[in-house]
């Protein structure tokens, strides 16, 4: 089977639906190095009340403790959304090659030029899970 954008993005999905389920936002992320997967892993913040347990910077130290670097030279972060200015800082010290995301944030600042998915399906897919918590909360 060849190993794509859209066959990681599906797993980062699949980490953004465990969030949903623990009722954080659902965000989700893979990252890879060479086709093979070194971490996933999806937000925790309101579970762990950690203010930086956003998906990616937990993808990253899992990575990190798998290759026993905290250079994460070579690999592919893959995230259902764009990441935010933290986790785009720690992207960048980790050294984390290329950056693919599928929903666009519209609460950053930062001027990285990450590349998003050419899948319009998995976009979508991921817009609306982002929105209905959004709503879901919003009606608590």
């Amino acid at each position: 089977m060849i190993k794509n954008d859209r066959y990681y993005m599906n797993i980062a999905y699949k980490e953004a639906l465990k969030a949903y389920k623990k009722n954080e936002i659902p965000i989700g992320v893979v990252i890879i190095k060479n086709d093979i997967i070194l971490s996933k892993s999806h937000n925790l913040r309101d579970s762990d009340n950690i203010v930086t347990k956003h998906a990616e910077i937990t993808a990253i130290e899992k990575a990190n403790k798998k290759i026993n670097n905290w250079r994460l030279n070579e690999c592919i972060l893959y995230s259902t959304l764009e990441p935010c200015d933290m986790c785009s800082e720690v992207i960048k010290e980790a050294k984390i090659q290329k950056v693919v995301y599928a929903a666009k944030n519209q609460n950053i600042s930062h001027n990285y030029k990450y590349n998003q998915i050419d899948d319009d399906k998995i976009i979508k897919k991921c817009e609306i899970l982002i929105k209905n918590k959004f709503i879901e909360l919003r009606n608590r």
